[in-house]
């Protein structure tokens, strides 16, 4: 406000004042911080594309290419690691890399209308979970009444393999023949419809949400050297959860390349976002940019709460055979690898 106006607001309330009518003062809404801080070093910002490009496909190709070749001898305890600390990782990832910037996206002070009268971040999280469940749930029923055959209930022991079906190695007790990696007594059609909801629920989870860590990251300004390590070890282990997901589930023999292709589309996505935000870098705003990252990253929230909690805790550990009957040892282990990589996806959040 400038001191012209800051006199007239002070005169104008003193004649009202003076009638027995209290004034209030006009309320100053602060202007948006430009979420475009870019300060150069291009050279910097395109080699972030190749690195991340490297990182994140490695970190998502690996447990694939391992598990389906067994001359690699990667040891059992290897596949285990990487499993359950993934797990870990996308569920810090929803909590602390998405429904938090959401949070400070959409409640920041300049922001003004109807987006700050009522808590969206919750409400978006809430309806993305909903969502996520009526569509597997459709999916799963969809998969059981399209089809005149009688739902066939496997043995709890002796699951039956299709032969076009390429079933994942064994790993100990990193099982891959349901639901992400755990068995129950459905069909087979079932079983495999449920089990690719999930992964590419999850697939557009991770991706969602790589898109806008891209664009973040090209236009950063002074922070732009720190975001970028962290980010490098952000989407390789991002990479590793997702890796590890789709290593596990039983793909038909004439869809054997589909992993690879998904966990491609995850390493080229950041590196896609970061080259058109160096593009768009001049039309990135403030306001709107505010609103846009806020509402998106709360969908992916959504998308990765749901997973994480219900796809990767509760079927993993409750709903899978192998885990109910393992010792408490294993189980414990388990567990320990899944908070290890939600402590350090955590810890990253420090800085990204």
């Amino acid at each position: 406000m400038s001191a012209l106006h800051q006199l007239a607001w002070l005169v104008t309330r003193q004649a009202i004042g003076e009638e027995g009518v209290q004034a209030e003062a006009p309320e100053i809404v602060p202007e948006c911080e430009s979420s475009n801080e870019y300060d150069g070093r291009l050279g910097v910002r395109i080699s972030a594309i190749f690195v991340i490009l490297v990182g994140s496909s490695l970190g998502a190709l690996f447990p694939i290419f391992a598990n389906r070749h067994k001359g690699t001898r990667v040891p059992d305890w290897v596949f285990v690691f990487t499993k359950y600390f993934g797990s870990g990782v996308i569920i810090a990832t929803a909590f602390i890399h998405l429904l938090a910037p959401a949070s400070d996206a959409l409640r920041n002070p300049c922001l003004t209308g109807p987006i700050t009268e009522y808590p969206w971040v919750e409400g978006i999280t809430l309806m993305t979970i909903f969502v996520m469940f009526f569509v597997e749930l459709l999916a799963m029923r969809f998969s059981t009444f399209s089809h005149d055959d009688p739902v066939v209930v496997q043995p709890r022991d002796k699951p039956d393999k299709p032969e076009n079906v390429v079933q994942p190695q064994d790993h100990g007790f990193a099982p891959g023949e349901d639901h992400l990696g755990h068995v129950r007594e459905h069909s087979d059609r079932e079983q495999y419809v449920a089990q690719m909801t999930a992964v590419f629920i999850l697939e557009f989870g991770v991706i969602f949400h790589s898109i806008f860590i891209g664009l973040t990251l090209a236009v950063a300004g002074e922070e732009f050297n720190t975001l970028y390590v962290v980010l490098v070890f952000h989407q390789t282990f991002e990479g590793l959860g997702l890796g590890s997901r789709l290593a596990v589930a039983p793909w038909p023999r004439k869809r054997s390349w589909t992993p690879y292709a998904l966990a491609l589309a995850y390493g080229l996505t950041t590196p896609i976002a970061i080259a058109i935000g160096l593009g768009i870098k001049a039309s990135i705003g403030s306001r709107s940019g505010l609103i846009v990252n806020g509402v998106f990253d709360s969908i992916s929230a959504g998308i990765l709460i749901y997973t994480g909690l219900v796809e990767l805790m509760a079927h993993e550990f409750m709903f899978n055979v192998t885990m109910r009957r393992a010792k408490l040892s294993v189980v414990l282990a388990a567990c320990g690898y899944m908070c290890l990589g939600a402590g350090l996806m955590s810890l990253l959040g420090k800085w990204a």
